[in-house]
């Protein structure tokens, strides 16, 4: 009596594999395909990181709720509200605090006031990237990863995520391209000292 097994692959596919050696080659074949490393494992573990390493807190406009303010599914890691005015800049209060918005999306310090980037892949956001500008903006805090451009500002804490492996960093790009597309052109920086190699 031949024996058969059922086979279950992460691509949702069933095989059955019987003793033939055909068979069996063919099972192994689509397992293989569901093997880490795939597509699709890398765009699953960038989901995972991104909502792990707290990218919503910053880069999310928020709704209130009776919990509190939570992120709005409709705008999710699109940025700083382009149509959202902040009030003007207090230098003064500014030297001892730092203050945000009330959607997290904006923050005012010594620095001057920054604006939480649109990371959906519209062409307002990330849409135009390659994954080398990703990994330069992380691992080196330039901003939207181009040599000569002003460094990333805070509250970005990128110089904890440029410790992530590569891998984990190509995972969350994978990731960022697959969400929903969100047209929202983020306010340019309003640097406190103007530097001479800020880009818009």
């Amino acid at each position: 009596m031949k024996k058969c097994y059922l086979v279950f692959s992460m691509l949702g596919i069933i095989v059955f594999a019987c003793n033939s050696p055909k068979q069996k080659d063919i099972a192994k074949a689509v397992v293989a395909k569901a093997e880490p490393n795939t597509v699709v494992d890398r765009v699953t573990r960038g989901k995972l990181l991104v909502a792990s390493v707290g990218c919503n807190d910053c880069h999310s406009p928020k709704i209130m709720t009776e919990r509190g303010p939570e992120v709005d599914p409709e705008r999710r890691l699109s940025g700083h509200p382009s149509q959202e005015n902040l009030p003007p800049y207090d230098k003064e209060t500014a030297k001892s605090y730092v203050l945000f918005s009330m959607g997290l999306t904006a923050a005012v310090g010594p620095w001057g006031t920054s604006f939480a980037a649109n990371l959906t892949p519209d062409e307002t956001g990330i849409g135009n990237w390659s994954e080398a500008q990703f990994l330069k903006a992380i691992k080196e805090g330039k901003f939207k990863g181009m040599d000569n451009t002003r460094p990333l500002l805070p509250p970005m804490p990128w110089t904890e995520y440029r410790n992530l492996p590569d891998e984990d960093l190509k995972a969350i790009f994978a990731y960022l391209k697959t969400i929903k597309p969100i047209d929202n052109v983020v306010p340019a920086a309003i640097l406190a000292t103007p530097q001479p190699l800020e880009a818009k």
